[in-house]
């Protein structure tokens, strides 16, 4: 019986043209930064009459929890926020082909979050009447730094480190050693792909070269290098002692100088006085 009576109530309702439907054919779209998106979106209304259709798509981003409004049309007049001035384009006559979909080129990091397509046509009001898209943007890793940190002497701990400071989906890394013909060989050590570090216990003469940091993901790759030598530790130490050196005499030479003029001076005073 409340089946029966729910059946009939739906079939009441569709009958009386207030339900809508709208559809998107992806739920996620993955667009590479600096190219377009095309965000697509369709309808269906029970209503024949469409010079009140409206259509709204709305703008969620990952880091803040408001919605903004990025497209808003009213029986065929349209508003594009300022944001997307010059790059938002709506689908010609939605009211004709039920499309409401929009396409938004030069997208940005920042253009990533989730994209709500909301219809309504009066009197549909009812129903389905939003459907969402999240868009994910790809960016290609940036040059990352290379440096070293501690002391190269054997025996000791070495780090090797390597970050990009932009890329999306965050990078991984990987490190290599590069031989004198500049083939790639597998380092001796422990690595960390999220962070990008390498890091060499007890180093030795074996260990010393040149290394490649890869920082790659979906979009493509970036890499840097760093010598790694004994050279670079004896250089640092050998550079504080000469410049302890350099300051030592240059005050002995004020103090020679300085004792210097002082006796010269001593000796005229006395000739003055014998002179007298």
């Amino acid at each position: 019986m409340y089946s029966t009576l729910k059946m009939l109530l739906l079939l009441g309702m569709m009958g009386s043209g207030h339900l809508i439907t709208v559809t998107v054919p992806q739920k996620f779209e993955n667009v590479t930064k600096g190219e377009s998106a095309l965000l697509q979106c369709t309808f269906v209304t029970t209503e024949q009459k469409t010079s009140d259709l409206i259509i709204q798509w709305n703008f969620l981003s990952k880091t803040s929890m408001v919605p903004q409004q990025v497209y808003y049309s009213q029986s065929g007049e349209g508003v594009i926020s300022k944001p997307y001035e010059g790059r938002l384009k709506p689908s010609s006559s939605p009211a004709s082909t039920n499309n409401a979909s929009i396409t938004i080129s030069n997208m940005k990091v920042s253009d990533a979050g989730a994209y709500t397509c909301e219809v309504r046509n009066f009197p549909d009001v009812s129903g389905k009447t939003e459907a969402t898209i999240i868009v994910n943007i790809l960016e290609m890793p940036s040059v990352p730094f290379c440096a070293v940190h501690g002391d190269v002497e054997s025996g000791h701990l070495v780090t090797l480190t390597c970050h990009s400071e932009q890329g999306s989906p965050t990078p991984s890394y990987t490190w290599t050693r590069l031989d004198q013909d500049k083939t790639n060989k597998p380092v001796l050590g422990y690595t960390d792909p999220n962070i990008g570090s390498l890091y060499i216990r007890n180093i030795s003469q074996f260990e010393f070269g040149e290394y490649q940091c890869s920082a790659s993901n979906d979009v493509g790759s970036a890499t840097c290098t760093v010598e790694l030598n004994h050279e670079l530790g004896d250089g640092a130490i050998a550079g504080a002692v000469i410049g302890a050196l350099l300051g030592a005499l240059l005050i002995i030479l004020i103090v020679l100088y300085m004792t210097h003029s002082m006796k010269k001076q001593k000796y005229k005073d006395i000739k003055e006085t014998e002179m007298q």
